[in-house]
C-alpha cells in the first residue's frame, strides 16, 4: 500500500498512517485502522518522505525500530510485520544539515538504497518510456498514435527534463491529446522542448546573463501552470515537487492558479 507524504496535511497523515480510536477527536465516530495496521505482512511505500513533518518522523522511527505503534487516542501497542520502502526527489543529507529531517531516521531507512538517475541521463530510455505512455494514453483517450516523428524524438532526447518521468508522462499525454494522426509531431510538444526555456526567455530580454534563478523558476512554473490549465496537482507532478511546495512558490512569486 502506498501514500504520498507531501499530498496530505500532517494531521490527516498521522491518522492515515496509524489510525485512530473512537472518540480520539471530535469527528472520530468509530475506530479506524491506519496504513501500517492494514498492511500487516506486506509493504508500505512512503512517497515524498522528505515532506513528512518532524513529529511524524519520530513516530515512523519508532515503528521501524519496534515494529509497533499506537493508534491516535489509543492506549495499547499494536504489533505489525511491515516492510517500508521510502522515496524522495530531494537530498536528505542536505535536509538533515538544515534540521528538517531526522538523522537517525535517515540511517534507519538507509538499509538498501536505489538511486534513480535523472531522466536526462538515461538516453534511449526516454523513448522507451514515451512509447509506454503513448500506449497508456491511446487506451484512455481512444487514440491510435503509433509512434513519434524523427524531429520530435530529437526534441525529447535533447531536453533537460527538470521534472523527470512525471514531466515526460504529462507531456506525452498532452501530445496524444493534440495529435490528429498516428504520429507525435514537434508541434504537439510544449515550447520549452522545441526552443528551450532559456531561449524562450532570451527572445524577450536584452541580456540573459542578467536573469536571476528566481526569474527563470517563476517563468517555468507559470508556463507549466498554463499548460496544465491552472491545475495545481498536475502542475506539481510535472514539476516533480509536492503540492505544498508548489503552493509556497505560487505565494512567493504572486502566481495564482485554479
Amino acid at each position: 500500500m502506498k501514500i504520498n507524504c507531501g499530498a496530505i496535511p500532517e494531521n490527516l497523515l498521522e491518522t492515515e498512517l496509524f489510525g485512530y480510536e473512537k472518540g480520539a477527536f471530535t469527528d472520530a465516530k468509530g475506530t479506524k485502522k491506519g496504513l501500517f495496521e492494514l498492511t500487516n505482512g506486506g509493504t508500505v511505500f512512503l512517497d515524498e518522505i522528505s515532506e513528512m513533518k518532524s513529529f511524524l518522523q519520530t513516530k515512523l522511527l519508532r515503528v521501524l525500530e519496534s515494529q509497533s505503534f499506537m493508534r491516535v487516542g489509543g492506549e495499547r501497542e499494536i504489533s505489525v510485520d511491515v516492510r517500508v520502502i521510502a522515496a524522495t526527489n530531494r537530498d536528505l543529507s542536505a535536509l538533515i544539515n538544515a534540521g528538517q529531517f531526522r538523522k537517525d531516521l535517515y540511517y534507519r531507512l538507509k538499509v538498501m538504497v536505489i538511486e534513480m538517475p535523472p531522466l536526462r541521463e538515461t538516453g534511449e530510455d526516454i523513448l522507451l518510456l514515451a512509447n509506454l505512455f503513448i500506449e497508456e494514453n491511446n487506451k484512455e483517450l481512444g487514440k491510435n498514435v503509433t509512434g513519434i516523428s524523427g524531429a520530435a524524438r530529437e526534441y525529447l532526447l535533447n531536453y533537460g527534463w527538470p521534472g523527470n518521468v512525471r514531466e515526460l508522462k504529462n507531456i506525452i499525454e498532452r501530445a496524444v491529446i493534440l495529435s490528429n494522426g498516428n504520429e507525435i509531431l514537434p508541434d504537439h510538444l510544449p515550447i520549452e522542448l522545441r526552443k528551450g526555456q532559456l531561449d524562450d526567455i532570451g527572445d524577450r530580454t536584452a541580456d540573459i546573463a542578467d536573469l536571476s534563478l528566481e526569474t527563470i523558476e517563476k517563468k517555468h512554473i507559470r508556463d507549466v501552470l498554463m499548460m496544465m490549465d491552472g491545475n495545481k496537482s498536475r502542475a506539481a507532478r510535472m514539476l516533480g515537487i509536492s503540492r505544498s511546495t508548489l503552493r509556497e512558490k505560487l505565494k512567493k512569486y504572486s502566481l495564482f492558479a485554479a
